[in-house]
């Protein structure tokens, strides 16, 4: 851990466990954590880690969706996706076992709408599957494949028929999915 790590007081430790999903365990080992990615004089409550160190984390690392999450969970001014020890908060609190199906459901389509337009069409789906399937040359799915997979997954989905997945209706297939919750999750 960083030489001068800051210390989370009772009150701000209190606080963050109103505010998340989390235990004041959970909060104290996603502190260590997160100090653990900072330089020695940094402060972990004001330091921003950019992505890359982020990434690091044997956590996220094989996560095909790591950039998307980051980028979801970043408030960064700078729009770089870099992350404040709250952003990682909230980032641990909606991977929880404790985060609720609405709360999860609402950060996985954030997760999966690519271009951020609030909605999942056929451009979000393809990169979705890529990222599923690993998007090598051995893995990628024929343009032929993709078409049908992209039209059933709109067939089952698209409940207004507009040609993509809004959130209410990605909400709607996920109920319909018992293991998204429990495989929806980050554990430190």
């Amino acid at each position: 851990m960083g030489a001068s790590a800051s210390q989370i007081s009772k009150e701000l430790l209190s606080e963050y466990q109103e505010l998340t999903f989390l235990t004041k365990q959970e909060i104290l080992l996603a502190h260590r954590r997160f100090s653990e990615l900072l330089s020695k004089n940094q402060d972990s409550l004001t330091t921003r880690v950019p992505q890359e160190k982020v990434l690091t984390l044997p956590e996220l690392k094989s996560n095909p969706f790591r950039q998307r999450i980051c980028h979801v969970f970043s408030t960064s001014e700078e729009k770089d996706d870099s992350l404040s020890f709250e952003d990682f908060l909230d980032l641990l609190s909606a991977f929880s076992d404790s985060a609720t199906p609405e709360i999860k459901s609402h950060y996985a389509f954030r997760i999966f709408d690519f271009d951020d337009d609030g909605t999942l069409d056929r451009t979000d789906l393809e990169h979705l599957v890529n990222c599923l399937t690993g998007d090598t040359p051995e893995t990628r799915l024929t343009p032929e494949e993709m078409s049908q997979l992209i039209h059933n997954i709109l067939e089952e989905s698209d409940i207004d028929k507009d040609g993509t997945v809004n959130l209410s209706e990605f909400q709607h297939v996920i109920s319909r999915s018992p293991d998204f919750v429990s495989s929806f999750k980050i554990v430190l």
